[in-house]
């Protein structure tokens, strides 16, 4: 807390003092920032807009022309959209019934209960009339959130292939090097912790995908995934501590070489220094 100064004169000798007063926290406060209801109400939205909806709720609470720019709608949509991108409530927005803050706290509660138990919350959002019971309106609302758990994300698709197909629809890889791509699609999808059908299910799924996007790359679709298989067992070879002899570039070329003929040395090195210099392509589980 800061000091002020204060000027007192002595009646006896006529000398100027100082003396110093302590301020209160809420007096600097006051200073610097005034009260919402001192401000025009466009400015009172724009300040509140800058907090999050936890911060609103206790924004609300503080006095009734507090809590009448907090439930404004024009906050709760900002908030809805940032968090959700895509959600089929929002077709309903001229419904006089509806509430952004009211689906925010109900988009909240199927996120949280879909990262317990995903196929609940699904269907939580489905019968709140939040989400259309179709593959595409799932997966756009997978693919534009980040609140989502990817490990919950990829149990769901993993039973519900209908979804799978449209989220992997909706990924672009168009002019992305190989490597980068494949690192974005387990960014969405978590990889599987063992290599088996569901890992071999998900590759082929990329690889098909990366074509589509990159329909003059020169390679085909069972060369993408031997590419993608590699980039793997590469990542965990330079990535794992209990692997001492590392593969050097000059194997893995050769290995790549031994698996597919339709790929060139020169586009194998860059693959090698991908991994090398950026990283495991799917860090979050192996």
């Amino acid at each position: 807390m800061g000091q002020t100064l204060k000027k007192v004169r002595s009646d006896q000798t006529g000398n100027l003092t100082l003396t110093f007063r302590r301020r209160t926290i809420f007096e600097e406060l006051e200073e610097r920032f005034p009260d919402l209801t001192e401000l025009p109400p466009e400015l009172g939205l724009i300040v509140l807009s800058n907090l999050s909806a936890t911060d609103l709720c206790l924004a609300a609470c503080v006095n009734q022309f507090w809590a009448s720019l907090a439930n404004d709608e024009m906050l709760w949509n900002g908030l809805c959209r940032a968090t959700w991108g895509s959600v089929s409530a929002y077709r309903h927005r001229d419904d006089s019934s509806f509430s952004y803050r009211k689906l925010y706290l109900e988009l909240d509660e199927g996120t949280l209960t879909f990262n317990a138990d995903p196929r609940l919350g699904i269907q939580y959002l489905i019968n709140k009339e939040i989400l259309d019971n179709t593959p595409r309106a799932i997966a756009h609302f997978i693919h534009t959130t980040n609140r989502l758990d990817r490990r919950q994300v990829r149990k769901f698709v993993s039973q519900r292939r209908d979804v799978l197909d449209e989220l992997i629809s909706l990924h672009n890889y168009a002019n992305k090097f190989l490597a980068n791509a494949l690192r974005q699609f387990f960014s969405n999808i978590d990889a599987p912790k063992q290599r088996g059908d569901e890992l071999q299910a998900l590759i082929e799924k990329f690889a098909s995908r990366f074509i589509i996007c990159n329909p003059e790359c020169g390679l085909n679709e069972e060369t993408i995934y031997v590419l993608c298989y590699s980039l793997l067992l590469l990542s965990i070879d330079l990535t794992s501590p209990h692997v001492k002899n590392k593969m050097s570039k000059r194997e893995f070329i050769r290995n790549v070489r031994q698996a597919t003929m339709r790929v060139d040395d020169e586009l194998s090195g860059h693959l090698y220094d991908n991994i090398y210099l950026v990283g495991h392509i799917a860090p979050q589980k192996w």
